[in-house]
């Protein structure tokens, strides 16, 4: 998952050249979901650091800027699924966010998440993904504005549908 890539007309990185840099570079069955950087690949890298630092470097060579990229192996994406405390919000999918984090926050201000969330939205922490429950959207959210922050650490988001979109994407693979 990239973050921060064709948002508001910067980090321009058109789908199909991220298929074809990625595929001119050893990675197999590379397929995308959405503009927004949403890929599933096969890669022989055993472990998924290494292959989101090999990603953000082609990326940076390639367009000139080094996108966040955050990667998940297959158990991870489908653990991170099962995991889901908000199992009700599957019924409106773009009401339930999902964060990925860099690495597990060391000193999250849980307290100011809390105070941050309206009275309608719930969160919970979950090792390097915040579940976020957002009924009135996520536009709305002054906590979803504040995640990184509050966390302190980087992170990119992606609603329940697309999540759930990547694993079966992922399970075509197989």
């Amino acid at each position: 998952m990239f973050r921060g890539i064709n948002v508001g007309g910067r980090n321009r990185l058109p789908m199909k050249e991220l298929v074809k840099l990625l595929t001119d570079n050893s990675y197999t069955n590379v397929r995308t979901y959405i503009q927004s950087g949403n890929v599933v690949l096969q890669s022989g890298k055993t472990t998924a650091g290494p292959v989101a630092a090999h990603i953000g470097k082609l990326v940076s060579d390639k367009h000139g800027f080094r996108p966040g990229v955050f990667a998940l192996r297959p158990r991870e994406l489908e653990a991170v699924i099962l995991a889901n405390p908000f199992p009700t919000a599957g019924a409106e999918p773009k009401s339930l966010h999902l964060y990925f984090l860099a690495s597990t926050p060391e000193h999250p201000d849980l307290a100011a998440m809390a105070r941050a969330k309206s009275a309608s939205e719930s969160f919970v922490l979950r090792d390097r993904v915040l579940y976020l429950h957002a009924p009135e959207g996520i536009a709305r959210s002054k906590l979803a504005a504040r995640v990184e922050r509050l966390l302190g650490v980087k992170a990119t988001a992606r609603n329940w549908r697309t999540v759930n979109k990547m694993l079966a994407m992922v399970r075509e693979l197989k």
